[in-house]
């Protein structure tokens, strides 16, 4: 030991002070203090003290108690924010986490080994370029249905614009969705999705005479849409290309779900309006900003209206009543713009999100109402049943659903072991 050496001799203090690294007066320190109470005071005076800076014992019980019961499967970041937010606890992830370890709660998310990519840079503007995508999964964690999650993300900023929760992943959902982000935002330059249906149409789809004609396969209702509004249409080859709305996804179905859980959310109303109240918030956190501060949304025009827009519009022939057939609606065409009659002319019947509709020609909305019934149709109202030469499949359908149905078992029909599909085939050769 050193400060021995000095005692015995063997160096001087000054020497010791170069071997230790301390000053000479420090070391003179030491050994005073050493000749006085021996190895002892070696020690730190702090040593076996509690820090200034340690956490109250009765804090560390309310955190677990909350990680095991109000915020049960949050991970650490996120749990930690919820403390902050909600309870008013300001604490670092560091600390959460090590309370957490200290009972042996370890987060739930899963962390994958990272693999080398290239990263591709993101788009200078807000607005340039929105990733859109449908993610399904059992958000209420079998409170409810399971759900479909459609959601839009700006590339440049990370931004979530809108986003809601659907039955399905459909067509009226991403119409919605587009909807909500041109009526708040503006018009996005360009959307970047993948191959289903709902954007366009399969390249195995044969395509019909007009498409041969006009050399261009007829777009979908969304494409149609994207059409109208300017908006260019990218189709991208594989999740990995999605990556932006992908991770997004990922950390939705954490944060997101622990949210509902907390919120006992059950129906999908209830999921929605958590939604709603959880995306500013998820912006504010993990948003950021553009290289360019400029917007890239395009303003609407003036006289806009987004109801001729966001709808589904069909071709369809007036008949020479001056009525419109769609499904099972018949609509009367009433004299409009002066003109009396629009028999065997061709309209468009637009299906609006509200369920709605309305006859267009030539981009004049026409003076529509409920048209009379027909014979058919008021038989099948009277008797219930089904009437043959029933006009139109709709009402076959609609007459077919008020025969009381039997519940099926979901088992298949298995014939009983001398059932003559089970017999053998015998053939008659004639040897004549």
């Amino acid at each position: 030991m050193v400060l021995n050496g000095i005692e015995i001799g063997r160096i001087t203090a000054r020497e010791a002070a170069d071997v230790l690294g301390l000053s000479l007066r420090h070391v003179r320190r030491m050994l005073a203090a050493y000749r006085k109470e021996g190895a002892a005071a070696l020690a730190h005076g702090n040593r076996g003290s509690k820090p200034h800076n340690a956490l109250d014992d009765e804090l560390k019980r309310r955190v677990l108690e909350l990680a095991q019961s109000t915020y049960a499967g949050c991970n650490t970041q996120h749990f930690t924010e919820l403390l902050a937010e909600w309870e008013g606890i300001a604490v670092s992830r560091s600390a959460v986490r090590l309370i957490l370890l200290g009972v042996g709660l370890r987060s739930p998310r899963k962390r994958r080994s990272p693999k080398h990519r290239s990263r591709r840079e993101r788009y200078p503007r807000e607005g340039m370029l929105l990733q859109i995508d449908g993610s399904r999964d059992d958000w209420l964690e079998r409170r409810g249905p399971y759900l479909s999650l459609i959601g839009a993300i700006d590339d440049a900023t990370g931004k979530v614009p809108y986003g809601l929760f659907r039955a399905e992943e459909d067509a009226q959902g991403y119409t919605l969705l587009l909807r909500h982000i041109v009526e708040n935002h503006g018009i996005p330059k360009a959307l970047y999705h993948d191959g289903h249906g709902i954007f366009e149409r399969s390249s195995r789809e044969p395509e019909t005479l007009e498409e041969q004609l006009a050399g261009r396969r007829k777009p979908t209702q969304f494409g149609r849409m994207m059409e109208e509004l300017g908006i260019i249409s990218i189709t991208s080859l594989s999740p990995q290309a999605r990556g932006r709305i992908e991770r997004l996804w990922g950390t939705f179905q954490d944060r997101l779900k622990s949210e509902l859980r907390i919120a006992s959310a059950s129906t999908i109303e209830e999921a929605n309006q958590v939604l709603w109240d959880f995306l500013p918030r998820f912006n504010q956190r993990f948003a950021v900003p553009a290289r360019e501060p400029d917007l890239a949304y395009r303003p609407v025009l003036d006289g806009f209206n987004p109801d001729e827009v966001f709808c589904f519009k069909y071709e369809r022939s007036v008949g020479k009543d001056n009525v419109v057939r769609f499904g099972g609606h018949r609509l009367q065409i009433m004299p409009t713009n002066g003109r009396l009659s629009y028999a065997n002319a061709h309209v468009e019947v637009h299906e609006r999100m509200n369920g709605s509709l309305a006859v267009y020609y030539k981009g004049q909305c026409l003076l529509t109402r409920p048209a009379p019934p027909e014979a058919p149709v008021l038989r099948i109202r009277n008797t219930g049943r089904f009437i043959p030469g029933a006009s139109d499949s709709r009402d076959i359908a609609s007459c077919a659903a008020t025969k009381t149905a039997k519940p099926r078992t979901g088992r298949p029909y298995k014939p009983a072991p001398d059932h003559p599909w089970r017999r053998p085939l015998r053939v008659h050769i004639d040897r004549g």
